[in-house]
């Protein structure tokens, strides 16, 4: 009767609950003299090299977005767009715009959604005047502010700051998550990838 009891439990486990840990190699890669991307002060940090023109983000996004929101306070995780030419880096600039402007907390899941459900916006060749109408019209932006935020040499700074990280880190597709600047994640599901996060962040916080 025990023993049926037993089994019965088993089965009502996750399959995560067996999984083995993650290797090295496979589920993640360790980055030789690997840097953070911002001073951790006491935090271990958590980046997501993303874009928002990529569908593959679009998908990971509420995945990520409510895993973030389990995170304890110790735990920092910073979007981090990829501004790797063509398309990609005017919505970069838009990004920093929007976290300049104070709205990227009302922007940002709202982005992925106009560029890969609404249509809304243009994946390719979309204009600084075109991006800062779609902030103005739904998010009451003042355009003109918009578009100054987007091309200021602050957020050159920015980008060439995102591109430096993406080259330190080996970041060759996006989403990619990089904890402490140290381990770069490759496990191949979103599942497998917060896992491997979970896996390294405790790691990380058993050093400190």
């Amino acid at each position: 009767m025990k023993l049926r009891f037993v089994l019965l439990l088993l089965a009502l486990l996750p399959l995560s609950a067996f999984a083995a840990d993650p290797v090295a190699g496979v589920d993640y890669v360790e980055i030789a003299d690997g840097k953070p991307y911002a001073p951790l002060n006491g935090k271990v940090e958590v980046v997501e090299v993303f874009g928002y023109t990529c569908i593959h983000c679009a998908h990971f996004q509420p995945v990520v977005g409510a895993w973030h929101k389990k995170q304890p306070s110790w735990v920092r995780f910073t979007p981090v767009p990829a501004a790797f030419g063509g398309y990609w880096t005017p919505y970069a600039r838009a990004y920093y715009a929007a976290a300049k402007l104070r709205v990227l907390a009302k922007t940002h899941d709202a982005m992925f959604k106009a560029l890969h459900e609404q249509g809304s916006l243009p994946i390719q060749n979309a204009s600084s005047n075109e991006i800062a109408s779609w902030y103005a019209s739904n998010y009451g932006v003042d355009p003109q502010a918009f578009v100054a935020a987007m091309e200021s040499p602050a957020t050159d700074l920015l980008l060439e700051r995102s591109k430096a990280f993406a080259l330190a880190t080996g970041i060759e597709g996006t989403p990619t998550l990089v904890v402490n600047g140290k381990y770069r994640v490759t496990a191949n599901s979103f599942e497998d990838t917060l896992r491997t996060a979970d896996f390294l962040i405790a790691r990380e916080r058993a050093r400190k």
